[in-house]
């Protein structure tokens, strides 16, 4: 199976949706397609971004824009990881140690990169490179608490890099506006990774970015999904029109 699912391919506009953490699909390749895990594991956070997909797939459709998905676990390979980074194949997350994944050497790293995690690469930078005026919007989401840690009362959060904060200190002051919302301004996370997904896709290359983090909580459902969509897409519309040619 590809390590990617595009959407709407041939849309016209300069925005592109991605989504690093779609899904919590463990390849049949790795393991037998089984990291060793309860189900009730595979379904947490620690697998993949929980109702990010739906919310992703839905803003695309709404910005007449692609958008590109990974279809594995981030616990296989973590796309929005550098090759180089430690955490790219974790064996403890969150409290919970990763079975299939105490034991990886340097050669079954190497082929998850070769299967998932570059072609996943080549796919987004593809799609990016489609206009000169690409802006990518990352799609995210975070558990309301981790283990042993305070509640997090951002409902959501803009990432952004001090390499670039042309989009994302805009969107954040526009999302502020909104009196019905707590927003993070790099919260409940930093934005900027060396050789994440944004750092290589945009700031590498100076396309506009923002990526956007939901608490998970708030788009369980197919409708809650929708309504984000809704609310967020005149949002960014709205804030690019706003910046400077």
């Amino acid at each position: 199976m590809p390590a990617y699912e595009i959407l709407g391919e041939d849309r016209a506009s300069r925005w592109l949706v991605t989504c690093d953490h779609a899904t919590n699909r463990v390849p049949d390749d790795v393991n037998g397609g089984d990291l060793g895990l309860p189900p009730e594991e595979m379904g947490r956070h620690i697998a993949y971004d929980l109702g990010a997909a739906g919310v992703a797939r839905a803003l695309a459709e709404r910005l007449d824009a692609p958008a590109i998905l990974s279809d594995f676990s981030r616990l296989v390979i973590d796309p929005n990881r550098g090759e180089l980074d430690p955490t790219l194949v974790m064996k403890l997350y969150d409290g919970t140690i990763i079975p299939a994944n105490r034991h990886v050497d340097a050669a079954e790293v190497e082929r998850r990169l070769n299967t998932l995690h570059r072609p996943y690469h080549a796919a987004l930078e593809r799609l990016a490179a489609r206009r000169p005026d690409t802006v990518i919007v990352a799609i995210h989401s975070f558990t309301p608490r981790l283990n042993g840690r305070s509640p997090r009362p951002w409902h959501i959060g803009v990432l952004h890099s001090h390499l670039d904060t042309r989009f994302s200190l805009p969107l954040i002051a526009r999302l502020q506006a909104e009196p019905d919302l707590c927003v993070g301004d790099n919260q409940p996370y930093l934005g900027h990774l060396p050789g994440d997904a944004i750092d290589r896709h945009a700031l590498q290359t100076g396309r506009q970015n923002t990526l956007i983090e939901l608490r998970h909580d708030l788009i369980r459902t197919e409708a809650e999904q929708q309504a984000w969509a809704d609310r967020l897409a005149p949002i960014l519309t709205e804030v690019l029109a706003a910046l400077p040619a």
